[in-house]
């Protein structure tokens, strides 16, 4: 089943139901535990309808309308399109969840310096959106890291402690480069809400120049914004999907550009895993679509760092990476989470 609404600036968004397998069509739609999660991003908004059970039921997808009017219209039309369409009142929702870039207070739900979806000053999300979908549904906000992270804990269970992930970090790599944390069972957010932003640390000393002002930032290195520079797409391809491909036919080239990605990803992972000592680091973001090649190439970069030095060896860097699931919205699925309250 298939519902078309429209997008704030009239492009199109869909509503759909989850692949067979992924949902339970019959699950009653009056049951307690429903939640929605939206994912906003600089492009597009994502957005799930998930069961009380934790399965994905329903999707939604929406192009990003930058401001604060396009996200608050972003989040409630998500919201009533999911619901409607699987015939679940509005009240029956154990809470909505969202998940934006950004500084993001979860307590007060004010979201601020999202400079990729045009919200530069203090914004009550939660506030408004509850507004508008009514004071008996509770919203909540989350950074999209921290979203993503929870999502990831759901969705790739951990086999030595299933249901119980304690300890496991979200590695993005899209435009820029940061990570989620996970720790003890705790959203892990710090003082100034900077935790987990690994692609301002410096890999290079004196290397290129970054956004931040710094020189040698991991992310002028590990983030798909790098390959765009030192493997541009020739036909309008995912550079990543184009540079590894390359690399698989034997150009030398592209063998060492894609070697010193994983080296650089594996230095993330190296940094997260010293720091934190976390089980797993799940790859996510855009270059993770790259799939088995990508998470072959950084566990064998971590496997020749390791080769040089027992400490390291000891760790089992390697076996501690995994890629989010493909087809999985951990993001949206996150947010979820937190909208129902799954969130300390």
């Amino acid at each position: 089943m298939e519902t078309t609404t429209l997008g704030a600036a009239g492009a199109p968004a869909t509503t759909t139901a989850a692949p067979d397998g992924v949902r339970d069509g019959s699950r009653d739609a009056r049951a307690p535990g429903w939640s929605v999660g939206v994912d906003v991003g600089g492009t597009k908004v994502l957005a799930v309808l998930l069961d009380p059970e934790g399965r994905v039921v329903r999707s939604h997808r929406a192009p990003t309308v930058p401001g604060p009017d396009g996200l608050l219209d972003a989040v409630t039309t998500a919201t009533r399109s999911l619901t409607v369409a699987h015939g679940l009142p509005l009240e029956r929702l154990a809470g909505v969840g969202i998940g934006v870039p950004g500084v993001v207070d979860p307590v007060t739900g004010t979201v601020e310096h999202a400079v990729n979806v045009g919200v530069a000053s203090p914004f009550a999300l939660a506030a408004a959106a509850s507004a508008v979908l009514g004071a008996r549904t509770p919203v909540r906000v989350e950074n999209d890291l921290n979203a993503a992270v929870l999502g990831a804990a759901h969705a790739v269970p951990d086999p030595d402690h299933p249901g119980d992930a304690r300890d496991l970090a979200f590695l993005a790599l899209g435009t820029g480069v940061a990570a989620g944390l996970l720790l003890g069972g705790s959203l892990r957010r710090g003082t100034h809400r900077a935790a987990g932003e690994i692609g301002h640390l410096t890999l290079v000393p004196g290397g290129l120049s970054c956004t931040c002002g710094q020189r040698g930032c991991a992310e002028q290195y590990a983030s798909g914004s790098a390959i765009d520079a030192a493997w541009p797409s020739p036909d309008g391809r995912p550079a990543p999907a184009v540079l590894f491909e390359a690399a698989a036919a034997g150009d030398p080239d592209a063998v060492r550009v894609r070697d010193r990605y994983a080296w650089a990803v594996g230095a993330c992972v190296r940094v997260l895993v010293l720091t934190c000592d976390v089980d797993r680091v799940v790859v996510g973001g855009g270059v993770s679509g790259v799939g088995e090649p990508l998470l072959a190439a950084v566990r064998a970069a971590l496997d020749a760092e390791a080769a040089a030095s027992p400490f390291l060896a000891s760790l089992r860097l390697a076996d501690r990476v995994r890629l989010a699931p493909a087809g999985v919205p951990v993001g949206a699925v996150g947010a979820a989470l937190v909208g129902r309250g799954e969130v300390v």
